[in-house]
């Protein structure tokens, strides 16, 4: 079991290791103010998610007979937990300190976050009035003492748990007698009060000469506690933030009477009593407040029990308003056109003649909606097919089809409705693109559909011509802002006919079809890109030129750790960008010596999977949709696309290779896991910001 260990990295402990990356970037005081409080909102958002997806498996696993050892990279379930666990309770304690260190350094640019007992008498009124219009409305309040049935608690919302102490015997009549306290002795009345989501967390305050107040909710709704509850008697009240978790994983019905839209609607809201995973509460909360609640919720030693602190859901850090202060954050670069790709010309014609690649966001997203609208209005575009997986909240993409299929086009829509914590947004435009017409498909029992592609018909000269694109993220123009992806835009018939067949597997997905050029999962990706490592196995074998560059998210499918162990082996050199899981370990005598894996973590969140291969001194370069992830590989539909433009390989090894001489922000991993930045003599390179120069530059020496 220690050759086990040894060799794989765990999954989830890897995964923590990635947010611990996120919080180095709110402690780094390099990094803006701002920025290190939106950090701690990434932080604390993983942290949600993590807890709902991967430790909910692994506690499910350790509920089953099973010990999970070989899906766990050789742990025990029981035991996971129990690391897992440890180790949040100890990065939940570091992102406190952090975000106190904040704190501090806000008040220095006069910015103060005040607590309740801190209100200023200039803006009493301003709170009493802001409570009473926007907050009391929509407040939802229980009173526990009295109840049958404890509520069952909502997943991924903030509660405060109050309790209500009273001392001595209050002998008036009617409502204030509901206590029933006995004389000489305490009693306590427990209530719950749910945090609305509706109201921005950060309350801003009228400014006071230069500075600047703000007030988290909670404590707003602290300050008025005795509003909330004053038709009761009590000597002392407190108020202290709870949270739970659940598990987010889906649970489909079989009823043949309901449509697939109807199922995964009812399964969403079935999240909301699944098994609890997480329970946080405020370490501060008196314990026999913590006792009730934990005794009426249920929660059991499989649990994760985290003391916190006073606040919860710091992922609203996220959306902390900036006051106007946009020198405490991170410039904002404009982003570039394409050159070559005229916004205000036809893109069709142009892309008939090239291949053009598009990287946002150090390129505008809007090429894709131009793409579309261009293909909406042309008479002579006669459909669109689209795989759609996440879309923005106001989406141009979903605009952009509808407005196809009132100008007669045929519009297939492929949209995953299991795209996991996006299932209801989905739902909706779902719902909107089947009323307008749109012909909606949901994809492949038992597979998600992750696949980024698009194909059009166009009549030129009595025959059909494609056009379409290909990208390694979602057609969303708010992610685009901040996701690092390519996107290719193509003419290129074989592929596009490929890429036809794909749709085809959507309509009649009994039948496997063969590619020449794509690879497409779930059957070929693992056995295609295995082959791609053979070959560079053999090329080094009789000394020609062998190496792989890979740049993905996450990297946990043994098989192909044991694929690049293998070709470390043989003498290929491997290097690897991963920004989240590896459960690769590098640098081991006589299995690992030859591969190097780094991780960067910037402003942008590095999203694009590019698969490079030597192959003898002509390499081959992939775009994917694809992590080499076991579910990626084998449960899902996801399309890895060849690049043939010779302009194109050049960009994207340029890219890759500006991103792998990182030494600001490039975290090397190691077998002890320990996040080490990389350091070197060389000139700082800052890749996100050098690929921004690099495009910058290449616009100018091309006009």
């Amino acid at each position: 079991m220690d050759s086990v260990k040894k060799q794989y990295v765990n999954r989830e402990l890897s995964w923590l290791k990635f947010n611990a990356r996120v919080l180095q970037e709110a402690a780094d005081p390099s990094v803006p103010l701002l920025d290190r409080l939106r950090f701690i909102g990434i932080f604390s958002n993983n942290l949600d998610e993590f807890f709902k997806v991967r430790y909910a498996t692994v506690k499910r696993i350790a509920h089953s007979s099973e010990t999970g050892e070989n899906v766990l990279g050789g742990t025990a379930a029981k035991d996971l937990l129990e690391d897992i666990t440890e180790i949040v309770i100890k990065q939940q304690s570091e992102s406190l300190e952090i975000l106190d260190e904040i704190h501090e350094e806000l008040k220095e640019e006069k910015i103060f976050l005040i607590t309740e007992d801190m209100v200023l008498n200039e803006h009493k009124s301003f709170i009493k009035d802001y409570y009473l219009t926007k907050v009391a409305p929509a407040l939802v309040t229980i009173i526990l003492n009295e109840l049958n049935e404890f509520p069952v608690l909502k997943d991924s919302v903030a509660y405060l748990a109050v309790k209500m102490v009273s001392h001595q015997d209050k002998s008036s009549s009617g409502i204030k007698r509901l206590l029933k306290p006995v004389s000489g002795k305490k009693e306590s009345r427990y209530a719950l009060i749910e945090v609305p989501r509706s109201i921005d967390r950060f309350v801003v305050l009228p400014k006071v000469g230069d500075n600047n107040y703000i007030i988290m909710l909670d404590d707003l709704i602290r300050y008025s506690l005795n509003n909330i509850f004053g038709i009761f008697e009590y000597d002392e009240i407190s108020a202290h933030m709870i949270k739970i978790t659940r598990d987010a994983e889906l649970d489909i019905d079989n009823d043949l009477s309901k449509s697939f839209i109807e199922k995964i609607h009812s399964s969403v809201k079935g999240r909301s009593s699944s098994e609890p995973v997480r329970f946080v509460y405020d370490e501060e909360i008196e314990k026999d407040t913590l006792k009730f609640l934990m005794q009426k919720m249920g929660i059991d030693d499989m649990d994760s029990v985290i003391p916190g602190g006073r606040y919860h859901f710091r992922r609203d850090y996220m959306g902390f308003p900036n006051l106007g202060r946009n020198d405490l954050q991170y410039n904002n670069y404009p982003p570039l056109p394409i050159k070559g790709l005229d916004m205000e010309g036809r893109l069709l014609p142009v892309i008939a003649q090239k291949d053009y690649l598009q990287y946002t966001p150090y390129h505008t997203f809007a090429y894709i909606i131009r793409f579309l609208r261009e293909a909406a209005l042309d008479p002579k575009v006669k459909s669109i097919k689209i795989t759609i997986y996440r879309l923005a909240k106001i989406s141009q993409v979903a605009s952009s089809l509808i407005n196809a299929v009132k100008n007669g086009k045929k519009v297939t829509v492929q949209i995953e409705l299991q795209a996991r914590f996006d299932e209801e947004a989905n739902i909706r435009y779902a719902e909107l693109l089947q009323a307008e017409g749109v012909n909606l498909k949901f994809g492949v029992p038992g597979l998600k559909v992750h696949s980024k592609i698009c194909v059009i018909e166009r009549l030129e000269e009595g025959k059909t011509k494609l056009y379409g694109f290909i990208s390694t993220g979602n057609f969303n123009e708010s992610t685009a802002k901040i996701y690092t992806d390519y996107t290719i835009f193509t003419s290129h018939q074989p592929i596009l006919k490929e890429v036809n067949k794909v749709f085809e597997f959507f309509e009649t997905n009994y039948r496997i079809h063969k590619y020449k050029h794509l690879i497409v999962s779930p059957h070929y990706t693992k056995s295609a890109f295995s082959k791609l490592i053979k070959n560079e196995i053999r090329f080094a074998a009789v000394g020609k030129p062998a190496f792989i560059k890979l740049k993905m998210n996450s990297l946990t499918s043994y098989k192909m750790v044991d694929k690049l162990y293998e070709a470390s082996k043989a003498g290929v050199k491997i290097q690897l960008i991963v920004r989240g899981v590896c459960c690769l370990v590098p640098g081991i005598p006589g299995l690992s010596e030859n591969i190097e894996v780094i991780s960067v973590v910037d402003k942008f969140l590095e999203h694009p999977r590019l698969y490079i291969f030597g192959n003898g001194g002509d390499p081959l370069y992939y775009i994917s949709s694809a992590d080499w992830m076991t579910r990626n590989i084998e449960n899902r539909v996801e399309v890895s696309c060849p690049v043939y433009d010779e302009d194109i390989k050049k960009e994207l090894m340029d890219t890759f290779e500006i991103c792998w001489s990182d030494n600001v922000k490039a975290r090397v991993i190691n077998e002890q896991q320990n996040n080490k930045y990389r350091v070197n003599d060389k000139p700082k390179v800052r890749s996100q910001i050098a690929t921004y120069e690099y495009y910058l530059h290449k616009n100018k020496v091309l006009k």
